[in-house]
């Protein structure tokens, strides 16, 4: 386990830090930094099984937003450095958008994440960080760049560029928009149009042996799915869009076979 301690307010600035270093969760409590939980990007569609094999529901969501850090961010009271979507979050926070960390650009992201009881909260613009704020900005209106294609019928829209799904049936939405996770590099998820072929509540992933609750696949073995962590991690799934089991249950209710996905841009780096 990589649990770090939290912030202290009386704690130093943090050194920058190291080129290429990993990223963990910056909290006790926090859990693994991955779980892999998906299938990975297979072009030919997952075994379906002769039986039913339950799977198991969490014994509660998770609801804590724990940041993902630097080790040489633990305890700090502001970041020195960018964090990984400093840019992003300076757009959505309307703070100047120059990817670089200021005592002011710090003072705010921290606001922020006190707000929304991220933890730590020491102004460190990590995947958890970003996620919320662009979740936040999209609540009202997802489709305001009209990116997904409005149809008479249900469209599942699929923002990667964002991190972000909703569900609309011409300009009504009918399922809210919700934080996704999307493919990594070298398994990125598929864009374009996509259909729900196969729908499988309790499935288990062939390849890792592992539960993929409320799957709704759309294309080969990529699909809608849960997984029982944070979905803002530093890195993406093998291709599936996950989502919190919370909202996976939701959209099982929402989404039938047959349905249309539409699926554009790409998952950021960081």
């Amino acid at each position: 386990m990589f649990a770090l301690a939290l912030v202290s307010p009386s704690a130093a600035v943090a050194v920058a830090p190291e080129p290429g270093e990993v990223l963990l969760p910056g909290g006790a409590g926090a859990g693994r930094a991955e779980y892999p939980m998906d299938t990975p990007d297979q072009v030919l569609p997952p075994e379906q099984p002769d039986g039913e094999v339950p799977v198991p529901e969490p014994a509660e969501d998770v609801d804590e937003l724990v940041e993902f850090l630097p080790r040489s961010a633990a305890g700090a009271a502001c970041t020195a450095k960018a964090g990984p979507h400093q840019r992003r979050v300076e757009r959505l926070l309307r703070l100047t958008v120059d990817g670089k960390q200021s005592a002011a650009d710090c003072r705010a992201v921290r606001a922020f994440q006190r707000a929304q009881k991220i933890k730590p909260a020491n102004g460190y613009a990590g995947p958890v960080t970003w996620a919320r704020a662009e979740l936040l900005a999209a609540r009202a209106n997802p489709n305001a760049a009209k990116k997904c294609p409005v149809r008479t019928y249900t469209v599942a829209c699929v923002d990667l560029d964002r991190e972000l799904m909703w569900v609309q049936k011409g300009k009504r939405i009918t399922y809210a928009v919700v934080n996704v996770r999307s493919g990594r590099a070298g398994y990125r998820t598929r864009t374009g149009w996509h259909e729900v072929y196969w729908r499988h509540k309790d499935h288990w992933s062939s390849i890792y042996r592992t539960p993929m609750p409320y799957s709704q696949f759309f294309s080969g073995g990529q699909a809608f799915h849960a997984v029982y962590g944070q979905i803002a991690t530093p890195t993406g799934s093998r291709g599936c869009v996950n989502l919190s089991n919370a909202n996976a249950r939701k959209l099982w209710d929402v989404l039938r076979k047959g349905d249309r996905v539409y699926i554009w841009g790409r998952r950021p780096e960081g």
